[in-house]
């Protein structure tokens, strides 16, 4: 059973959803990331899903968008990114981590190659954002090859086809994006996307996890009653943005999870 299974099986008999915070890699600083992993998970993150730079985030919001800017400037590289998880993995083999970025470095290093050294790294599941169902057909098989799963985004304007589609080539769990526009910003009609996440769980028969839109406690709580994941990204983004060294960037990670992890408890009734 892979770790993401494992986790919402575990999750599922406690009643809970999964809390999976965001963020970049190499960022707030290029000796942060491992700290900060080890510090989500200690402050009862289930998952972490770790961004990978790209110059041109555009379904990013301003946060993740400059977050990236500040790690590309201090060189990270995506085999950075590969080395941090692997690093992670020498004292962690249990907790999730998915990668979540763009096509086109992936593509340059090759996704036969990439799938190989994510695999190899103790990599998850991979998020590619820019990369359609409909054409990721040959990248689905490369990473299910490899043991890694590819997870797709579906959104509030996704057909019956897309979903479809998704059923077939995706696995892990499948990311609902909640509204229509970018990272960090407002959700304003939770009842309507929590409806649609019921009738996606139903019709993919695989987790659904619901990001974008999701800041603080309260509203954690309020998707958590539908969903069987939690994603929270640019409000814990902006604060490690602030951190003047990576002490205060642990601290932080670690005070804003603590925060939010008592609120992804189901009401009794949802299963």
């Amino acid at each position: 059973m892979s770790r993401l299974a494992a986790m919402f099986a575990q999750l599922q008999q406690k009643n809970r959803a999964a809390l999976i915070p965001f963020i970049t890699a190499g960022d707030p600083s290029l000796t942060a990331t491992v700290p900060l992993m080890h510090a989500l998970v200690e402050s009862g993150a289930d998952a972490i899903e770790l961004g990978m730079p790209f110059s041109d985030p555009m379904a990013d919001g301003p946060s993740i968008q400059r977050a990236s800017e500040r790690a590309l400037g201090r060189g990270v590289k995506l085999r950075m990114v590969l080395e941090w998880v692997r690093e992670f993995r020498r004292s962690n083999q249990r907790t999730p981590v998915i990668l979540m970025g763009y096509l086109n470095p992936l593509e340059a290093m090759g996704m036969a190659t990439f799938a190989e050294l994510a695999a190899g790294a103790g990599v998850d599941g991979v998020i590619i954002v820019d990369l359609t169902p409909e054409e990721g057909r040959e990248e689905s098989a490369l990473l299910k090859a490899c043991g890694v799963d590819p997870i797709f985004l579906l959104a509030p304007t996704s057909g019956a086809a897309r979903v479809q589609t998704v059923r077939e080539l995706g696995s892990g769990f499948v990311y609902y994006v909640s509204l229509r526009g970018i990272t960090g910003a407002a959700q304003s009609d939770w009842p309507e996307v929590l409806k649609r996440v019921g009738e996606l769980r139903r019709e993919l028969a695989l987790p659904v996890a619901i990001g974008f839109g999701i800041r603080d406690a309260e509203t954690v709580t309020r998707v958590a009653q539908g969903a069987d994941a939690v994603v929270v990204g640019s409000a814990l983004v902006e604060q490690l943005a602030d951190c003047s060294n990576d002490q205060a960037a642990v601290q932080v990670a670690k005070n804003f999870i603590q925060a939010l992890a008592g609120a992804v408890q189901k009401p009794r009734s949802v299963q």
